[in-house]
């Protein structure tokens, strides 16, 4: 038992060193886009624009990356995933340009394929410290996240491009780390569905498009009605291609499976407000008083958002002990009713800091426990081998429920400006409102999650030993 304590923790400590690079290079960038943006000559369109492009990549990859490391191996993915990811980093960092800059991004996007494959990687080879393992990975990657945005935003003070190469030593530690990480036992099986894959690109991108463009299009409007359309087609589409294949790429029978449906279903409703917000939760920061906000600087942002991560990374690794406690189901229920009141306390007090702070810290809480709760059991509610593909689900939930939530909000938003443009007081409280009923809603489907009746198997008993000692 000591030796496998051991090897297991050896295994996470690795582990982290990838996850640290993933929080880092998708923080690193936000606060940074401004000013490189200045200096390529790149507008407030063209930076959207490569928001846009690198969530495409985030919706197109995450299946992508999660079926290919069920059928070739996840250490062999998660390799090429990290590369792409190194790559795209050193390529912005060394030569940034309006092109560098759209290419590297979509390179980095690979992040989206580390927490499937490095969770399938985990779970062939211990099992037992599978929740454990999950919860502090989502409690180092939240905080990476926040050290990332600082650490390049303290750099780019002195000098303006400098931030650019935060995430290049990360990279090259992690680079090392997969090629350290010992092979997934998981059997391999299947053949690759190209149209498949080409149907949910193709829609899910035109899916993307559509919920972060469509305030500017106007969403009555005829390019907005028709690529909703074109994309509810092909996804339409896809289904059924999905359905009628012996090699689906995403099984689409694994979503009949109650506590997968009901597990996704509270991911979507948490990162509907809890992701989704982020975006706006630096506005209303940095918009002066007179316009509502409560104007702080970039620094002092970025440590409010530092503050967010690290009660994240508190109640990320309390998960397990809490789910021990009271059980699974009501972890979800409390981690819903958290972001609920945390967004409540936002409508209700945020004329100063200090209430601000308030509201956002319970809402950084309940991120960190939804995050570890439901990656967790991502992994524990379908079979070894489809390990990867179920948390690539997982992570495809999170990242629509984030882009839907942050489109809910613009048009919320877009509703209520005033004749300069700025957004009023009205507009932050009601996006808040929405955010804490979705939290609500998340909740609820928590509550519909269950525990499997029958008797553990093998895999859970070691699990349930792991987890006691």
């Amino acid at each position: 038992m000591t030796n496998s304590i051991s090897r297991g923790r050896g295994l996470i400590a690795t582990m982290i060193l990838i996850v640290v690079c993933s929080g880092v290079v998708q923080g690193y960038l936000t606060p940074l886009l401004p000013v490189v943006g200045a200096h390529v000559g790149i507008g407030g369109v063209g930076q959207n624009n490569l928001y846009l492009l690198s969530q495409v990549a985030f919706a197109v990859l995450t299946p992508l990356l999660s079926r290919w490391g069920d059928m070739w191996g996840h250490r062999r993915l998660l390799l090429i995933a990290v590369t792409m990811v190194a790559v795209g980093s050193l390529l912005i960092a060394a030569r940034p340009t309006a092109t560098t800059l759209a290419v590297g991004m979509v390179l980095q996007s690979a992040v989206v394929g580390f927490f499937p494959l490095l969770a399938g990687i985990l779970r062939s080879r211990s099992p037992e410290h599978g929740r454990v393992g999950m919860s502090v990975l989502v409690g180092a990657l939240l905080l990476s996240i926040g050290t990332g945005g600082f650490v390049a935003g303290t750099l780019s003070d002195e000098h303006a491009l400098a931030g650019l190469w935060t995430a290049v030593p990360f990279c090259a530690l992690a680079v090392a780390a997969a090629v350290a990480l010992p092979t997934s036992t998981a059997p391999r099986a299947g053949r690759f569905n190209s149209l498949a894959a080409l149907l949910l690109t193709v829609g899910l991108g035109a899916l993307i498009l559509v919920l972060t463009e469509g305030g500017s299009w106007g969403w009555t409007s005829a390019s907005s009605l028709l690529t909703i359309v074109g994309a509810l087609v092909l996804l339409a589409v896809w289904v059924q291609v999905e359905r009628r294949s012996s090699h689906p790429l995403v099984d689409i029978r694994m979503l009949r499976n109650p506590r997968l449906a009901a597990v996704s279903a509270h991911t979507f409703c948490i990162a509907f407000g809890a992701i989704g917000f982020l975006g706006a939760n630096a506005v209303y920061l940095g918009t002066e008083p007179d316009g509502g906000g409560l104007g702080l600087g970039a620094r002092a942002i970025s440590l409010v958002s530092l503050a967010m991560v690290a009660v994240g990374f508190a109640g990320s690794t309390l998960t397990p002990r809490l789910a021990r406690a009271i059980g699974d189901r009501a972890v979800l229920a409390v981690g819903g009713c958290a972001g609920a009141l945390g967004f409540l306390s936002l409508c209700l007090f945020h004329s100063s800091l200090p209430q601000y702070l308030v509201g956002a810290l319970i809402v950084g809480l309940s991120t960190g426990m939804f995050e570890a709760a439901t990656r967790s059991l991502s992994v524990e509610v379908v079979g070894e081998a489809e390990t990867a593909l179920s948390v690539g689900v997982n992570e495809m939930a999170l990242s629509l429920g984030a882009a839907i939530g942050a489109a809910v909000i613009g048009a919320l938003w877009a509703g209520h400006t005033t004749s300069q443009g700025a957004v009023t007081g009205a507009g932050y409280q009601w996006a808040w409102a929405v955010c804490a009923v979705v939290a609500l809603a998340g909740a609820a489907v928590g509550m519909l999650f269950r525990n499997p009746s029958s008797a553990p198997g093998p895999e859970a008993r070691v699990a349930h030993v792991g987890r006691a000692a």
